[in-house]
């Protein structure tokens, strides 16, 4: 089957003829329909987790991933031939720039039956971690306050609206061109960040999630209210990362000297910092798809590329030319 792959870390992304996947007794086989990119691609590509993610190589890559069920291992009973599905397979099974994949069920979830594929594909990852952010870490609710960094991103896009039906206060930052976007989201309270500093405008947040990093990451530390947590996406990575992916103890060390010093300033200041992961789930996308399907929350898709034009896609993405949501990669 054809398939876009990296034959090592950093090298460039390239279509190739690979084998077709193999079925075990847990998973489904799909045919791709749609498949979207993500910055997570970017970083497996540059090898920023090879030290915790053990890939092998070629890799091919690909994180999001809606499509049809064409078969099902010998213990599924929870799918079935024909069936319209949306995944974020899991790590070390990743692979959605391709022609076919086979997922673990653990990670399915029927798509929202009001959305294309293409609609579908843009979801996974992002949703996600908007949920895994909000419901599981920070049990926000409602009254809250919650500050979410590059708005009208595709993971910024999907925390607004999730936010918003949790009953939070949402403050964003946002480009001038994404202003009425961000709104139209339900943002409470957007600032123009070409224009604005949003350490003078914001105080007393309960969570704030940056996927900027840097200096941008260490303002933020100082909006959050006694107590508040600060979700890193882009870094630096923590212990608790490490845990996460059951890497050996030395990881732990290494990843908790990176975070050093955010962590210490946000204990300086009373407040909490720890790097984000999201994991794959299944369950959580089904409950996703119902919010969907009821329109508490929409797809926010900037492109749309054609298969053959997945290397184009990943480069456009790389670039920087993202302007609001998600760039999708469609096979029909």
């Amino acid at each position: 089957m054809k398939a876009f792959i990296i034959d090592s870390y950093n090298g460039p992304l390239h279509a190739a003829e690979v084998p077709t996947p193999t079925l075990g007794p847990r998973d489904v086989y799909v045919k791709v329909m749609a498949a979207s990119v993500n910055p997570l691609d970017t970083l497996v590509r540059g090898g920023e987790f090879k030290q915790l993610l053990k890939y092998s190589m070629p890799l091919t890559l690909g994180h999001d991933v809606a499509g049809v069920v064409t078969d099902i291992g010998s213990e599924v009973t929870d799918f079935a031939i024909g069936d319209e599905i949306y995944a974020r397979p899991r790590d070390l099974r990743i692979g959605t720039f391709a022609e076919y994949i086979a997922i673990d069920h653990a990670d399915v979830a029927l798509k929202p039956t009001t959305l294309s594929f293409e609609e579908a594909a843009a979801i996974p990852l992002v949703a996600l971690a908007a949920w895994q952010m909000l419901v599981d870490t920070a049990h926000i609710t409602p009254g809250q306050k919650v500050l979410v960094h590059a708005g009208a991103g595709g993971l910024g896009s999907t925390v607004i609206q999730l936010a918003k039906h949790l009953g939070a206060h949402v403050a964003t930052t946002a480009g001038t061109s994404s202003l009425a976007l961000v709104k139209s989201l339900g943002a409470d309270l957007v600032i123009d960040y070409r224009t604005t500093d949003f350490a003078d405008e914001l105080s007393g947040y309960d969570l704030a999630i940056d996927a900027v990093g840097g200096d941008n990451l260490m303002k933020t530390l100082t909006v959050l209210a006694p107590g508040g947590l600060a979700l890193g996406v882009t870094g630096p990575p923590d212990a608790g990362f490490a845990t996460q992916l059951g890497a050996p103890a030395p990881f732990k060390l290494v990843l908790s000297l990176l975070s050093r010093k955010v962590r210490a300033a946000a204990k300086k200041r009373g407040v909490r910092y720890s790097f984000f992961f999201m994991r794959s789930n299944g369950e959580q996308l089904r409950e996703l798809a119902a919010l969907y399907d009821t329109g508490h929350l929409r797809p926010v898709i900037d492109s749309t590329f054609a298969f053959e034009q997945t290397v184009e896609a990943l480069a456009y993405v790389e670039a920087g030319k993202t302007k609001a949501g998600k760039v999708v990669i469609t096979h029909q």
